[in-house]
């Protein structure tokens, strides 16, 4: 993650195999590998989530990993934040920030980055979590600033000087059982009143892991020929326009 004070890596450290942390590496492959595969010098913002962004890092000829936790970065890590870039103007053919934008406040000034150190045409994929009335404990607990609907994250890009290419939900097939849980979260209460280090994600056990990761392959299916109406993560490819 990136900006958030009093919130540190992401619960994917210390359970890499979550069935969540699994199933969304497969469907941002699936969505967004084409539009960055064979980009000369990438940067993978939040890279802590290591899980999530193998298939970017392989996806690149070389790829420079950049977080504000360095627990999840390796030796060759940047310690970092995405408010604030610490690299020159039109370094990268591709920018990765999976589930990074969402921590980032003001949000316009980490695009804005985003976009400053991208060359001219080069390539934008993010990840953000869908809609604010799913918005519960979690989602402070993580040290988020906000949910997002598909026009709102394409807004967003549009207004820092993107051009998006495609925009989708995502995770529609397990898309019940979120809402149901989260519902079941804002009957309950706050649990969470402030960011916390490292989120515990819940406690599954072995065979509903699997089930849940095998359901939301389905997904992977469609994605590949369109989009989803609805999910609960919303996924996003743009690019820098050429000068």
């Amino acid at each position: 993650m990136t900006s958030t004070p009093g919130h540190g890596g992401s619960a994917s450290i210390a359970t890499p195999d979550y069935w969540w942390y699994v199933a969304r590496s497969d469907l941002l492959e699936a969505t967004l590998r084409d539009g960055v595969d064979g980009s000369a010098l990438a940067l993978d913002m939040g890279s802590a989530d290591g899980p999530s962004a193998g298939w970017f890092r392989t996806s690149t000829l070389r790829t420079v990993s950049l977080d504000i936790d360095p627990r999840g970065l390796g030796s060759d890590g940047v310690c970092g934040s995405a408010l604030a870039l610490p690299f020159p103007d039109a370094t990268f053919d591709a920018v990765a920030a999976f589930d990074v934008v969402e921590h980032c406040d003001p949000e316009d000034v980490a695009l804005a980055e985003v976009h400053r150190v991208l060359r001219p045409g080069g390539r934008f994929v993010m990840s953000v979590p869908a809609y604010t009335w799913a918005w519960s404990d979690f989602d402070v607990a993580n040290g988020h600033h906000r949910r997002y609907t598909r026009p709102r994250a394409v807004r967003a890009l549009r207004d820092a000087g993107f051009v998006v290419d495609r925009a989708t939900y995502a995770f529609a097939s397990v898309f019940p059982m979120f809402a149901a849980e989260r519902l079941l979260r804002r009957a309950r209460g706050a649990r969470h009143d402030s960011a916390v280090d490292i989120v515990e994600v819940p406690k599954v056990p072995r065979p509903v892991n699997a089930a849940l990761r095998e359901l939301a392959r389905a997904d992977r299916w469609v994605l590949r020929r369109r989009d989803l109406p609805f999910g609960s993560s919303v996924f996003v490819a743009a690019h820098r326009p050429p000068d």
